[in-house]
């Protein structure tokens, strides 16, 4: 890759999850990272730098500023040309983040966001995951708790089960803490388009080379069980099919690999009440109006006080089974909607642009391009990956 300027740009900074991110990186930042705030508003940018640098350790070193709009394709190509590794927090994705994606498979540039959006990441890797391949850029989507804590996780549990037999992993997610803005955002613009997802999914698998017929990969849609003094339900996010990913790409994984992936809840009520608020969320997308009221009622840019996000928590426990073997392992952490989602962000775009990686090209999930790299980061930034149990 021919000098840039910057190893690392964050664009949308100004937001409320971007700044938490550029205080992140600034928190773990080699003395020689150059890197770069972007984003529309100079004045806001300047503000964001300011608190960052005033808040970093000492010999840290000071973002520079950069304008670039999101829908100016011209300011964009050259931010993308102008560093190794572009993060972007600026969502919803589906409607903001295409050409962003087309900018860095263009230039060669690391790309990594918190999308949790199955239609942009589909419609993502059709449009520009084989010149990605071509100019050795690697697309990174979902670096936050969409989907981080369950593709590591996965790997973690994966890891401790014996090589070469069929296992079987299932993930129990449980938490507390505000949901971000954003996140609000990205679901409901999902959840209000069904035919561009369906269409999304089947353009994917039609443009998807074969799969290894040696190899049997798949989410399993599961049904309600007790666990582990919990109710389960299946919990319909991105993260299963990330996980199912990473298991088609890295053999580690096992020639039949299945994954399962739930909300654990303490009261059978509060499981029912909680997919019937799933669906009624989901009825209520559909109606423009309804969308609009609701999506005021939690704005992008906000969110909770620093002692708001000090009280979030949680865990992922994965159960696996393989070869007669047994292992419970668990991710743990803080608030995932901000504090941890941003420190996932941070860790990610700073072992892209920094560590030394896999050889991998186009759209890969984190567990196939960052992996145990990664997990060494989060573990560092105070998030847990324990064994629980063996047998």
């Amino acid at each position: 890759m021919p000098e840039r300027t910057f190893d690392v740009a964050l664009l949308g900074a100004t937001g409320f999850t971007g700044a938490l991110t550029a205080a992140e990186i600034a928190a773990r930042a080699p003395a020689d990272l150059r890197w770069a705030l972007a984003g529309r508003s100079l004045q806001k940018l300047e503000a964001v730098r300011e608190r960052v640098v005033a808040a970093a350790p000492a010999g840290a070193p000071a973002p520079e500023l950069v304008i670039a709009d999101v829908t100016d394709p011209a300011s964009l190509a050259e931010l993308a040309a102008s560093t190794r590794v572009l993060t972007t927090t600026v969502g919803p994705y589906a409607l903001h983040g295409a050409p962003v994606v087309a900018a860095c498979a263009e230039h060669g540039t690391g790309y990594l966001d918190l999308t949790g959006e199955p239609e942009f990441a589909d419609r993502m890797y059709c449009a520009h995951h084989a010149r990605a391949v071509e100019t050795g850029a690697r697309i990174v989507h979902a670096c936050g708790f969409d989907s981080i804590p369950h593709d590591l996780g996965a790997q973690f549990a994966v890891e401790q089960l014996p090589e070469g037999v069929p296992l079987t992993v299932r993930g129990y997610v449980r938490g507390g803490g505000r949901i971000s803005g954003g996140t609000f955002a990205s679901a409901l613009t999902g959840f209000s388009r069904p035919r561009q997802n369906y269409a999304a999914a089947k353009a994917r698998r039609a443009a998807e080379p074969p799969r290894d017929p040696g190899r049997s990969v798949r989410p399993d849609a599961g049904r309600p069980h007790r666990a582990r003094g919990f109710w389960a339900v299946p919990l319909p996010t991105i993260d299963p099919q990330v996980v199912a990913r990473s298991a088609r790409a890295l053999e580690r994984y096992g020639p039949e690999f299945r994954y399962g992936h739930y909300a654990a809840v303490k009261r059978l009520p509060i499981a029912v009440g909680g997919a019937a608020g799933v669906m009624g969320l989901v009825a209520a997308a559909q109606i423009g109006p309804v969308r609009r009221g609701l999506l005021s009622k939690l704005p992008q840019g906000d969110g909770p006080t620093d002692a708001q996000m000090a009280a979030g928590w949680f865990s992922v426990t994965m159960v696996g089974e393989g070869g007669g073997r047994r292992v419970v392992t668990e991710v743990r952490g803080g608030d995932p909607g901000y504090r941890e989602t941003s420190r996932m962000l941070a860790d990610a775009t700073l072992c892209l642009a920094l560590d030394d990686l896999p050889e991998t090209a186009g759209q890969v999930t984190t567990a196939q391009a960052l992996g145990p790299k990664l997990r060494e980061r989060l573990i560092a930034s105070g998030i847990r990956f324990d064994v629980l149990e063996r047998g």
